[in-house]
């Protein structure tokens, strides 16, 4: 009664208090919301992100902004949605459990398979070589000295792995704000500069280019993963109901898509800027703008930091990709780190443009059963047999075309174009809505027999 009493006679303070405590909720979930998103943007920084945007915008001319648009959606966009994914999963093996364990074991494999040994890995050290090795000894032996880069690269790797130092961390906090200064002078003397004018290229498909172009930074498979270590980061801090949690994801999304969708435009209209200037290599195109806008010191320093970077990728995919195989079977953790750092070795002296050659096949299977995975989880898609028509059509679909292009069968990929859409490269989305109408149908009929048999 007393305490009533005193909240009757001072209503102003007591309610002056609490908008305060309200306020200062407020204000710290935004700053967790900020640190997260740095952080997320830290996770997807890399040098995927740097290579590939000025070497599109070298190939589109002047169509790199439509192209630029569909780089963004697979780019930057489905990334953050497969990390906003896992506020309905949780767990990487909860993923695509719906389909089936079986599928679900193949497919983190299939992920951890391309973001690991196979492709991701051997391309941070080929372009550890071609953009921080190679304009250092100009005059040495390319051949050799990709050896013996390659040797060091993965050596230091698989120690920094199996003794878990704090090495990589040190880099990776000051790295990559030395490389985000380097860019905004690369990009602020690019574009008051006169480096070049763009050029037509005649491209067809820009949108679609582009859109595929977004499959090479591998970040939508990545942050597959991602969104195991952020949801286990905020219930390490208390923070477990889906509403806050997709607060914070949903807040963190917007820094880290605001991050690299400028940097990506940034790159890719300095690309386009030099369109004229001839033909590049895929790591070439990056170093040319750092030089024509900072000079060779420019050029050397940009290297360096960007072969740091992938020092620092390439450790947390080894040891991610380790941890996986060594769940897998009976092979310890340490052999699986040593087997990996040798074939990634031996892959990556094939250089850049081999492995995104070797890779764009599988890339362009496993994206789009991704995208539909990605969005089904969302959506929170619970009729099992629209979630397993849904990704076995897609993946039928892609396979099929993937397969006619690669193997040169062009009576087939001719007469997949009565497919609609598969002309504009997305073979796979008309067949996947069908599948998921009948699905759902044939569903609603089972479940209207099921209910008369009851009664």
């Amino acid at each position: 009664t007393k305490q009533k009493s005193l909240i009757m006679r001072n209503p102003p303070i007591v309610r002056q208090e609490h908008k305060s405590c309200k306020r200062g909720i407020f204000m710290n979930k935004k700053k967790e919301a900020v640190v997260l998103g740095f952080a997320l943007f830290a996770m997807f920084f890399g040098a995927g992100n740097l290579i590939f945007p000025p070497s599109l915008g070298i190939a589109m001319g002047k169509d790199w902004f439509l192209a630029g648009i569909g780089f963004l959606l697979t780019g930057v966009g489905l990334p953050l949605f497969g990390v906003l994914a896992f506020t309905k999963v949780g767990r990487l093996e909860n993923f695509s459990i719906k389909i089936s364990s079986r599928f679900n074991t193949l497919y983190c494999t299939a992920l951890i398979l391309v973001i690991g040994p196979l492709f991701a890995i051997p391309r941070t050290g080929s372009t550890t070589f071609e953009m921080g090795v190679l304009p250092l000894f100009p005059n040495t032996d390319p051949f050799l000295l990709s050896i013996l880069s390659s040797v060091l690269f993965f050596g230091a790797t698989y120690l920094i792995v199996i003794k878990e130092s704090k090495l990589t961390d040190i880099i990776g906090k000051f790295i990559t704000p030395v490389l985000l200064i380097i860019l905004a002078a690369i990009a602020f003397f690019g574009i008051t500069g006169d480096i070049g004018t763009a050029v037509d290229k005649h491209v067809t498909g820009v949108f679609t280019q582009g859109f595929v172009n977004g499959y090479q930074t591998m970040d939508a498979l990545a942050s597959v993963l991602f969104g195991v270590i952020i949801i286990k980061g905020l219930e390490g801090k208390g923070i477990t109901e889906e509403k806050e949690q997709r607060y914070f994801l949903t807040g963190a999304a917007f820094i880290a898509a605001a991050g690299l969708g400028l940097i990506y435009f940034s790159l890719m209209f300095l690309g386009s800027k030099i369109s004229g200037a001839g033909t590049f290599e895929t790591t070439s195109s990056a170093l040319y703008l750092a030089e024509v806008t900072l000079g060779s010191a420019g050029k050397i320093l940009f290297g360096i930091c960007v072969a740091a970077a992938c020092f620092t990728t390439a450790v947390g995919l080894v040891a991610i990709s380790s941890a996986w195989f060594s769940r897998l079977t009976r092979i310890r953790y340490n052999v699986w780190a040593v087997i990996i750092c040798v074939f990634s070795g031996l892959m990556a002296l094939g250089g850049v443009d081999f492995i995104i050659k070797l890779s764009i096949p599988v890339l362009c299977i496993l994206y789009p059963v991704t995208i539909i995975l990605i969005l089904l989880n969302i959506f929170g898609v619970k009729n099992i047999l629209v979630y397993r028509v849904a990704t076995y059509t897609t993946l039928i679909a892609i396979t099929f075309e993937v397969g006619a292009q690669t193997f040169g069968l062009t009576g087939i990929s001719e007469f997949l174009k009565i497919i609609p859409l598969a002309d504009v490269g997305f073979i796979w989305i008309m067949p996947c809505i069908l599948g998921m109408i009948i699905a759902y149908v044939i569903t609603q009929i089972r479940n209207g027999a099921k209910q008369k048999a009851e009664k």
